[in-house]
């Protein structure tokens, strides 16, 4: 498998196909983030946001992003766009319900503290809300990032032309099992990778956490 691997790479199709993927794993992760923070945002701090938000989500949450996916390519076709929303939604469920959970769950002493100060809403949200919603979303991004791959790793068979799993298609159609499995692991240690690095951003962002805890 290791010199299946480098003859992929002395061939340049890994990293062309490598290069590919991650584009559309971040430009999914990225839409989900934004997109999970902003209605999570409007359904935590408005009660009309509460009714019209919370609910459609949760029969989402119902739902795998995956098995919208013959919709979405009536919607958007099977082009990058499909692929991209796909992972999307698949990142942004885990985001909106942590982060949700996060505003939810911030002490409402710190609430009472803030209108006994007289804090404007805006100095309310940036110095109440968003750190206490902070520790939700950190742990919806780890969940976040794991569903942008697993959703990464079907989009790229559904009529692919380039990416991992366009390259793991045609070994399946030649019988390369050994380029299948480069692919898995391709798959696996960016996951882990990317997991590692949502878990050190967490512990030197919620430091804070402990600190006060000590």
């Amino acid at each position: 498998m290791v010199g299946t691997g480098i003859e992929l790479v002395q061939r340049g199709t890994l990293q062309t196909d490598l290069s590919v993927s991650l584009m559309r794993a971040a430009v999914g992760l990225a839409l989900g983030i934004v997109a999970g923070v902003a209605l999570a945002l409007f359904s935590g701090l408005t009660r009309i946001g509460e009714v019209i938000i919370d609910g459609p989500i949760q029969v989402k949450r119902a739902i795998p992003s995956l098995a919208l996916i013959p919709l979405l390519i009536l919607w958007f076709g099977i082009g990058e766009w499909m692929k991209i929303i796909t992972i999307g939604l698949g990142v942004l469920i885990p985001i909106y319900l942590h982060t949700h959970n996060g505003l939810r769950s911030i002490d409402s002493r710190y609430v009472e503290l803030a209108e006994t100060l007289g804090l404007r809403r805006a100095d309310f949200v940036r110095r109440v809300i968003l750190p206490g919603a902070l520790p939700g979303f950190l742990l919806g991004l780890r969940f976040a990032v794991t569903g942008s791959w697993m959703s990464l790793v079907v989009v790229e068979q559904v009529n692919a032309t380039s990416g991992i799993g366009y390259m793991m298609t045609l070994a399946r159609g030649y019988g390369q099992l050994d380029v299948i499995f480069v692919g898995l692991l391709i798959y696996a240690i960016f996951g882990l990778l990317s997991d590692t690095v949502v878990r050190s951003v967490s512990r030197k962002v919620l430091s804070w956490r402990r600190t006060l805890a000590d």
